[in-house]
C-alpha cells in the first residue's frame, strides 16, 4: 500500500485520553491521522518526526468556522477524510435538580452539536467518494443511567439516537456508523475532563452525592486499558462488517446486559397495559 493508499483519520479531543492513544497508534502503525484539540501545543509532539503522515491542527468542535476551517487543511494535505472520530467530549456531575444551565448546555454544544457540525462538515467528501467511516464515541452511560451523571447521560443517549439514524441514511452510501461505547478506562475523564455543579443538595447525598464521590475516588484504579482500547477501534474500523455498537470493557458488558435484562422485565410485566393502549380493531401499519 502507498502513503497515498493509507486511510485518513481525522481525530478529535487528542489532547488526552482515546483520542491521543488513538493517534499515537495509527502514526506508529504507519497510517495518515489528523489529530485536533484544543490547544494544538498539547498534541504538537505527535507530528514530531512524523509530518508527512501526521497533521495536528487546532480545534474547537463549538466552533463552526473552525472546524470548516480544519477539515479544509486536512483535504488540502492529504486529499481526504477516511474515518472520522468525534472523541471531544466531556462529563459533569450533578444531580438533575443541582443542575447549572451555563454549564450543561455547553457541555450539549460539545459532546453532541460539535459531534453534529463536525460529522456534517466531512460527510460531503464521504458522500462523493461513496466510502467512509464514522466513529462516536459514546459511553456505557448512553445506554444505562446512574445518580450524578444525568446531564452527561442525557448527551451520550442524544449521540446513540442521532448515530442510529444516521447508519440507515448512510448505509446505502457504502459510509459505516460505529458507536464505541466504553465503560471507566484510565483516562482524564474523572480529573480534567469532568466539570460538577457547586450546588449540593443534602437530600442527594445519598445518591448523587455518593456517585460524586465514587467517581473521583475510582479515577486512576479503573481496570480499562485505553491503549488497547485504541486498538479495538482500528480492529473494528479495518473489519469488513463492523458493528453499529462497539462496547469495551467488562464492566460496559455487564451493565449493558443487566440494562438489557431490566428493560425486557418492564416490556414483558407490562405486556397487556402495553397492548391494551390500541385500538381494537386496528390494523398493522407496515
Amino acid at each position: 500500500m502507498t502513503n497515498e493508499q493509507k486511510p485518513v483519520w481525522f481525530i478529535t479531543g487528542c489532547s488526552t485520553g482515546f483520542g491521543r492513544e488513538l493517534a499515537i497508534l495509527l502514526r506508529d502503525q504507519g497510517l495518515r491521522v489528523v489529530a485536533t484539540a484544543r490547544d494544538v501545543k498539547k498534541i504538537s509532539d505527535l507530528a514530531a518526526g512524523h509530518e508527512d503522515n501526521v497533521l495536528v491542527l487546532p480545534l474547537d468542535v463549538t466552533d463552526a468556522g473552525a472546524i470548516t476551517h480544519a477539515v479544509k487543511q486536512a483535504q488540502a494535505k492529504f486529499g481526504q477524510i477516511d474515518v472520522l472520530v468525534n472523541n471531544a467530549g466531556y462529563g459533569y456531575l450533578a444531580a438533575i435538580e443541582e443542575g447549572e444551565d451555563a454549564p450543561v448546555r455547553t457541555m450539549f454544544d460539545t459532546n453532541v452539536f460539535g459531534l453534529i457540525d463536525v460529522t456534517k462538515a466531512v460527510l460531503p467528501g464521504m458522500r462523493a467518494r461513496k466510502r467512509g467511516h464514522i466513529v462516536n464515541l459514546s459511553s456505557i452511560g448512553g445506554l444505562v443511567s446512574f445518580p450524578a451523571t444525568g446531564y452527561y447521560h442525557a448527551t451520550k443517549f442524544a449521540v446513540e439516537g442521532l448515530s442510529g439514524s444516521l447508519a440507515l441514511e448512510l448505509a446505502p452510501l457504502n459510509i459505516k456508523v460505529t458507536l464505541v461505547e466504553p465503560g471507566p478506562f484510565r483516562t482524564d475523564f474523572a480529573g480534567r475532563s469532568i466539570g460538577q455543579s457547586k450546588i449540593e443538595i443534602d437530600d442527594y447525598a445519598e445518591t448523587a452525592g455518593v456517585r460524586r464521590q465514587q467517581t473521583f475516588a475510582r479515577s486512576g484504579r479503573q481496570q480499562g486499558d485505553p491503549v488497547r482500547a485504541a486498538q479495538a477501534i482500528i480492529d473494528v474500523v479495518a473489519s469488513p462488517n463492523p458493528p453499529l455498537h462497539l462496547l469495551l470493557g467488562k464492566p460496559a458488558l455487564e451493565l449493558a446486559r443487566k440494562g438489557l435484562e431490566a428493560k425486557k422485565h418492564d416490556f414483558d410485566t407490562w405486556e397487556k397495559t402495553t397492548l391494551g393502549a390500541d385500538y381494537p380493531d386496528a390494523t398493522p401499519l407496515p
